[in-house]
């Protein structure tokens, strides 16, 4: 339908179901043509509508915004929309300039509780496993390429982070351990007593703190106090756009600055370990001595009885299997972040890092 009376303003002229955009179209007087034509469009019912741009000679950013936005609102109408007339420079910037595509979300289908089930087990896997499992692949890589060549390597990095994760952790992973020791020793000490079997508090005490415990304690307390501040670190890099500048000047983010954190906490982990089975006896010995009058003695002639080599290992095997999962998850995490520190309580889907 043609409107009945033809709309004409300095920048544009509506006739015979065409506008006609004429001289300039910049900032200073965009807003006058989107609010004009914002009152014709929802009185045009054609099927067809044509913007002739021959009369147009200078446009900007924003005018070009305002013709993409004429344009969307006629096809959202379902009307064909035939551009026309641009010159060299104008045709150059409004494909310069293109509006992003809208984002129509489908709402989401109400199947019931097993198919919740099912859609949330599969968006877990999209967004957790599968970006875990390339992050993991990416950090072995450059972990196997920066051990074999040192020339690229930052000086002083490694040392740094192993007294980062690894030697300032030392005071609370003892402290820790020796209590935790403490609290085991006396929570079976009423237990053994009451079976007349006080000296299998040696075993208990050393089994499961140099199989266990140990490593347990150890990890748990190295990603309370180092994986959160690697998320941290690798978060607010993300958001500042350090990360983009170390690709810009051809440095792989994962390569400067997880590998190094790997590096440093495969190496202090399983003396970490050693330190809080040390403790943790110490402080199972401790409890043995005060209540169930085993003196130190008594215990230490005990020990190679109850301790095996397969124990040890295992321990140290596990501190390593946990360091290396404290910074990978620290990193996933971090690197996941949108928005500042907010998004550290869960990683936007499709998200891999570097970007």
């Amino acid at each position: 339908m043609t409107l009945s009376n033809p709309v004409e303003s300095e920048q544009f002229s509506f006739s015979n179901n065409t506008f006609y955009i004429k001289d300039t179209l910049k900032m200073a007087n965009t807003g006058h043509f989107v609010k004009a034509y914002s009152q014709i469009v929802p009185n045009i019912s054609a099927r067809e509508i044509t913007i002739d741009l021959s009369g147009l000679e200078h446009i900007d950013s924003a005018g070009t915004t305002a013709i993409h936005h004429l344009t969307r609102q006629l096809s959202q109408k379902n009307i064909e929309v035939i551009t026309k007339g641009a010159n060299a420079s104008v045709k150059e910037k409004l494909e310069l300039f293109t509006l992003p595509d809208e984002i129509n979300e489908k709402p989401k289908a109400d199947g019931g509780f097993l198919y919740t089930i099912g859609e949330n087990t599969i968006e877990f896997f999209k967004t957790y496993i599968r970006d875990f499992i390339l992050l993991m692949a990416d950090v072995f890589y450059w972990s196997m390429v920066d051990l074999f060549n040192r020339r690229q390597r930052r000086k002083g990095a490694f040392v740094n982070q192993a007294i980062t994760i690894g030697v300032n952790a030392v005071p609370i992973v003892v402290a820790l351990s020796f209590i935790i020791g403490l609290v085991l020793a006396l929570q079976s000490a009423a237990q053994l007593q009451n079976f007349g079997a006080n000296i299998f508090i040696v075993d208990l005490i050393v089994i499961s703190m140099m199989g266990e415990m140990g490593p347990l304690i150890t990890a748990i307390l190295v990603a309370g106090r180092s994986g959160s501040a690697i998320a941290a670190e690798i978060a607010t890099m993300k958001v500042t756009s350090e990360t983009d500048a170390l690709q810009t000047m051809g440095l792989n983010p994962i390569r400067f600055v997880v590998v190094p954190k790997i590096y440093g906490s495969l190496l202090t982990m399983p003396f970490l370990t050693v330190l809080a089975n040390v403790f943790g006896i110490m402080g199972g010995m401790l409890a043995a001595y005060l209540y169930l009058d085993i003196t130190p003695e008594v215990f230490f002639n005990r020990m190679p009885d109850a301790l095996y080599q397969k124990d040890i290992l295992t321990g140290i095997i596990k501190s390593l299997v946990f360091g290396a999962i404290v910074v990978l998850t620290g990193t996933f995490f971090g690197s996941n972040v949108e928005n500042g520190a907010e998004g550290l309580v869960k990683p936007p889907p499709n998200q891999s890092w570097p970007p």
